[in-house]
């Protein structure tokens, strides 16, 4: 066991190294989120939220990387005119927001130093939401969230643009096994990087 975790931290090390001669850099984002809750008893129109965070970068070799990221989303979305037939209780026709803190951890390959093709994880826990939804005020939606993302990103020097694809893979429905509720839209960013 103890020559296990040496040999780990050997590697590590050697890792570190390496990544600190490749590139290490810190910044800051914001943007626009074009989200919906996706499911049977949802409107299905996606609806403006926004986005805000801080990311890594992590440059293996001068093509391919990591970004993780620590972003707060806000997620906005409007239930169906037949929401109560689905969720007992359930308010029909009310808008109502999901704020998460979510942490995308992508791997990020850049085929030329301009553009950076991403995709990965991301994992999502929900800080609140608005308890007008359910008439016994329960908790409709889960607390925690996974999501595959997807996207493209533009470096600029130290600025960035990029635009994302968020599939929800977690059923987020907290109230009842009949309907499945997933996150699911787009998001358009910009980014400064600090050092």
């Amino acid at each position: 066991m103890k020559r296990n975790a040496f040999v780990l931290s050997i590697f590590l090390a050697i890792a570190s190294l390496h990544v600190g001669a490749q590139g290490f850099h810190l910044g800051i984002k914001a943007g626009a989120n074009l989200f919906k809750v996706d499911g049977e008893s949802f409107d299905q129109e996606f609806m403006f939220g926004y986005t805000v965070g801080a990311f890594a970068q992590l440059n293996f070799t001068s093509q391919w990387g990591i970004q993780p990221e620590l972003n707060f989303n806000q997620t906005n979305y409007r239930t169906g005119n037949s929401f109560s037939s689905v969720v007992p209780d359930g308010v029909n026709d009310v808008k109502g927001k999901l704020d998460y803190l979510t942490i995308p951890v992508l791997l990020s390959f850049r085929p030329i130093p301009l553009l950076s093709l991403q995709a990965g994880p991301q994992f999502g826990i929900l800080l609140n939401q608005d308890e007008h939804l359910v008439n016994n005020a329960e908790n409709a939606f889960k607390k925690g969230d996974v999501a595959l993302v997807g996207g493209v990103q533009v470096n600029l020097g130290p600025v960035l643009a990029g635009a994302r694809y968020v599939e929800g893979l977690t059923n987020i429905n907290n109230t009842t096994n009949e309907s499945t509720w997933k996150n699911q839209g787009w998001q358009l960013y910009a980014g400064f990087r600090i050092f």
